[in-house]
């Protein structure tokens, strides 16, 4: 890693010498504690209507939240000053993180999300980080493989023929962070922020699939 768990601490804290905008301390976070890779993103402009993009495309399908052309991905291990310093070359880019690398995502709606996150608490089945967006989902860090892996484990668990809102995502796809604006519809945040145990170790989905596909079917019915 990049730094130390007491060097992390005095990035959160502030330093009377330097004072670090939120996204580089996240970055430093992400990139030094849990060991991610972080890419710059675009941010999503203000306006009349439908939010126009940071990136200048005309009709850009997803404002405010896909990687900059021209913005350098970082590595998971970069010390607080690389996390600081690529970030500065990127002023004001949103956090993105690559999906299909440490963890794939199983996304469903928020409310049925919280009910099965409070369930399998009280299962004590293992869980990896779960990040909630503005817009009313809730993305539940699993481990890599369960993108392509998820109709044969929906077919194996009984779920295959229902009409589940539950969405993979893996290789090719990224997530916006905690603490960066999601295509102007506000930030995202923690339901269950990463921890040094979780992070580099999220569960296999098979684990959570039965919870999070009988929640979505009966918050659906």
């Amino acid at each position: 890693m990049g730094f130390t768990i007491a060097g992390m601490r005095e990035i959160r804290t502030g330093s009377r010498r330097r004072v670090r905008p939120a996204e580089s301390t996240a970055v430093a976070e992400y990139t030094g504690l849990w060991g991610w890779d972080v890419v710059p993103g675009a941010r999503a402009v203000r306006g009349g209507g439908r939010p126009d993009c940071s990136c200048g495309a005309a009709g850009c399908a997803a404002p405010g939240a896909h990687p900059l052309t021209a913005g350098r991905e970082l590595a998971a291990g970069a010390t607080l000053e690389e996390a600081a310093a690529a970030w500065a070359r990127t002023p004001g880019a949103a956090v993105l993180l690559p999906v299909g690398r440490s963890f794939d995502i199983l996304d469903v709606p928020e409310p049925a999300g919280r009910g099965a996150l409070a369930r399998l608490e009280r299962m004590g089945l293992p869980l990896g980080p779960v990040a909630a967006t503005p817009t009313g989902r809730a993305l539940f860090f699993v481990a890599p493989g369960a993108a392509a892996g998820l109709p044969g484990l929906l077919y194996r668990t009984g779920w295959d023929d229902a009409r589940l809102d539950l969405r993979p995502l893996g290789p090719g796809d990224h997530i916006t962070a905690p603490p960066s604006d999601l295509g102007g519809h506000g930030p995202m945040r923690w339901l269950r922020p990463p921890t040094l145990d979780t992070a580099g170790r999220p569960p296999q989905a098979r684990l959570l699939l039965g919870t999070l596909a009988y929640a979505c079917h009966r918050s659906a019915a």
